[in-house]
């Protein structure tokens, strides 16, 4: 059955923008009074909602009152939903003046979260998993990627990316699973760095693939946890099992991002402590450059240098970094619109960065764009301008959203 929804007052389709470098507003495309035509899960056709019901006389018409803007739905593209516990008590110590070590001396930091999380069953991590899910669709948010990593062990590992999975199949958003096992080495780990990769690898990948948990590896390249030296034949023997690479990059010290671009990952998040040489290595790239405004809020750290990556000819996504540490927040509109304030990006720039720019560096190509053959995933905002949406700075929530052809 086809279905033809409008008429809505502007529709930004986003298409025909590139997937690098800088953006004006006038390159949006702005459909006004247009309507979409929905086949089962795909968009048939944008234009015109008068032309649409003329030319599709069979389509069930959900006519709507009122003022909408509709655009394609976000992508978050870095998450750490799926946890055990909670780190109120790190953020007060933070912003008491607590260092890094004295939190985790204390008893904080992400060994807590691990604690927490081996704690819970699969199925009690899976609803816990779907619960934030759910808001983030609410909020519009209609693909998350959703990291282990609070695991750090095999058994434990396997736990969080079954839960992912379980989860995946409770709620209406697409789940994309992202192993994060080189978090940090385990506490309880006896042996190196070097061992404790050496034996994910070898143990963890071959079930990753067999019992089809994760396609996408990831590390975190910082002087806590593990470096680019370390890091590498890791990321070898991912990349020769066919794994997509993915980093957490240049956070404190920079080094994270030349192995991103070294290994051809998809995105290198982050990128807080990136500098001109960075900035530029990243530019010539096919690596999407993500950043997590999320984190610098959470840690009271600079932001990503998005605005030197657009103008170097970057490709920047925008992402939540949603975790029960660093990034406790998770409003993607409300962090992308701090981000734009501080980094002067201009509104095409962030809705490009939270939807088509974000799906590239999950390797989706099937989303993120309102034209025809496209998944019919969009939000349906109720005003008559599109501007408003970052201008409230994400309390202008969607009154409708679409998932796969069908309103949540």
């Amino acid at each position: 059955m086809l279905k033809l929804i409008g008429p809505i007052r502007q529709l930004l389709t986003l298409d025909h923008l590139p997937l690098k470098g800088a953006l004006k507003d006038e390159q949006l495309e702005i459909i006004d009074e247009a309507g979409l035509i929905i086949q089962e899960d795909k968009i048939l056709a944008v234009g015109n909602f008068s032309s649409l019901k003329y030319s599709y006389p069979q389509a069930e018409v959900h006519e709507l009152e009122g003022n909408f803007v509709a655009l394609p739905s976000w992508v978050d593209c870095h998450t750490h939903i799926c946890f055990g516990g909670s780190r109120a008590r790190d953020f007060a110590m933070r912003n008491a003046g607590k260092s890094y070590l004295e939190i985790a001396e204390a008893g904080g930091g992400i060994w807590d979260t691990v604690t927490e999380t081996r704690k819970l069953s699969l199925d009690e991590l899976a609803k816990r998993t779907v619960s934030h899910a759910n808001r983030h669709l609410k909020e519009g948010v209609t693909t998350i990627e959703v990291k282990s990593g609070y695991g750090l062990n095999l058994d434990e590992e396997i736990k969080m990316l079954e839960a992912i999975k379980k989860a995946n199949q409770n709620t209406k958003a697409d789940l994309i699973s992202t192993c994060l096992a080189a978090h940090m080495k385990p506490r309880d780990f006896e042996g190196n760095n070097l061992e404790y990769l050496a034996s994910i690898s070898e143990k963890l990948f071959p079930l990753l693939k067999s019992l089809n948990l994760s396609n996408r590896v990831d590390a975190f390249i910082e002087k806590s946890a593990f470096s680019p030296e370390e890091i590498h034949f890791y990321f070898q023997q991912a990349k020769d099992l066919g794994f997509d690479i993915t980093v957490h990059a240049d956070q404190f010290s920079s080094g994270g991002s030349k192995v991103a671009v070294q290994f051809e990952a998809t995105s290198a998040d982050h990128l807080e402590a990136s500098g001109e040489q960075e900035i530029e290595l990243l530019a010539q790239s096919n690596t999407i450059a993500v950043s997590l405004p999320g984190a610098s809020i959470g840690l009271g750290v600079p932001f990503t240098p998005a605005r030197k990556i657009l103008d170097k000819g970057g490709a920047l996504a925008i992402a939540t970094d949603w975790n029960p540490g660093s990034a406790p927040m998770g409003d993607l509109v409300a962090q992308a619109s701090v981000l734009a304030t501080y980094e002067k990006l201009s509104t095409a720039e962030v809705l490009a960065g939270i939807t088509f720019r974000a799906a590239s560096a999950l390797n989706l190509s099937d989303r993120g764009v309102l034209k025809a053959g496209m998944l019919a995933d969009f939000n349906l905002f109720p005003t008559s301008n599109y501007q408003e949406i970052l201008y409230q700075q994400g309390k202008l929530k969607p009154e409708q959203v679409w998932k796969n052809g069908l309103k949540i």
